[in-house]
């Protein structure tokens, strides 16, 4: 779990922060990379610090220039307004200072999806944090990393988008050497499951990624495939555990989990265990 307080929240520190959750993850290899908002950011500088492990690049209301230097006072007013009502109310029991931030980020949310995604604003960080974590994002500029990203780029971006506006992703994408643009039809920062746009959204990333479209029958045959050593193993696997340590958990040897990952990843279809990892989630595997 991350600490409720830290020291500092800085830029400088988020791509260090990634290095270390990648490295944990899948300490070998490439992988395709999905940086949201102002996870984009972060993620195009570990892109360029890490070329050789980022094997695609997918962006989503991404931005290159923070509020505080993309020279649109009336925008950066707003901005700030916004950082001083979540200093005062973001901990609050009532939730009206948190609506503020929440119903920027997702304006065509229901009543209960705004209500949850306010006590999730709560729960996360205190108040101090969270300002100054809108402040670190205000003075966010990778504009010269952009230039340098050399893997396959998709830049997705929400056209009515009022959190990082539509022109900022056009300008991201512009920057990363032979980037694709998508626009999708929505006012979202962060996409709902039940709007066109999410399906748009979907798509689009199994394209760019080259995966075809579920084939829920081929599915289940898969899953009903596996022995009752491998559902276990695939499922402590999507748990983020190493090969030693599902060894561990298990009391066999490393040897013999290699040997049981290699058959489910051929009945499964799959070539890594990012890959068996995403299959998994994506079905909602249980054992």
């Amino acid at each position: 779990m991350s600490d409720w307080n830290v020291g500092d929240v800085s830029f400088s520190h988020w791509a260090d922060d990634l290095e270390s959750v990648a490295d944990a993850a899948l300490p070998q290899g490439a992988f395709p990379l999905l940086g949201v908002s102002q996870g984009a950011a972060t993620s195009i500088a570990y892109a360029v610090r890490h070329p050789e492990r980022v094997s695609r690049l997918i962006l989503y209301g991404g931005y290159a220039l923070g509020w505080a230097l993309r020279g649109d006072p009336v925008g950066k007013r707003e901005y700030d307004a916004v950082v001083g009502l979540v200093a005062l109310g973001w901990g609050k029991d009532n939730p009206a200072f948190r609506q503020v931030f929440t119903s920027r980020f997702v304006p065509g949310a229901t009543s209960e999806q705004m209500d949850w995604f306010n006590e999730l604003c709560r729960r996360t960080t205190s108040p101090a944090i969270a300002a100054e974590l809108l402040q670190a994002r205000a003075h966010v500029d990778v504009k010269e990393l952009a230039a340098k990203v050399r893997a396959p780029t998709l830049v997705i971006h929400a056209r009515e988008d009022v959190v990082v506006p539509l022109a900022t992703g056009r300008e991201l994408a512009a920057l990363i050497p032979g980037a694709e643009f998508v626009e999708l039809d929505s006012k979202n920062h962060i996409l709902l499951e039940g709007e066109p746009a999410w399906e748009r959204f979907c798509s689009t990333v199994r394209d760019f990624m080259g995966i075809e479209p579920v084939d829920e029958e081929h599915d289940e045959r898969a899953f009903a495939a596996l022995t009752v050593r491998e559902r276990g193993i695939l499922a402590l696997l999507t748990e983020g555990l190493s090969n030693a340590d599902i060894a561990s958990r298990l009391e066999l040897s490393e040897k013999t989990v290699r040997n049981h990952l290699s058959n489910l990843f051929d009945k499964l279809g799959v070539w890594t265990r990012a890959q068996a990892i995403v299959f998994a989630r994506d079905r909602g595997f249980r054992t």
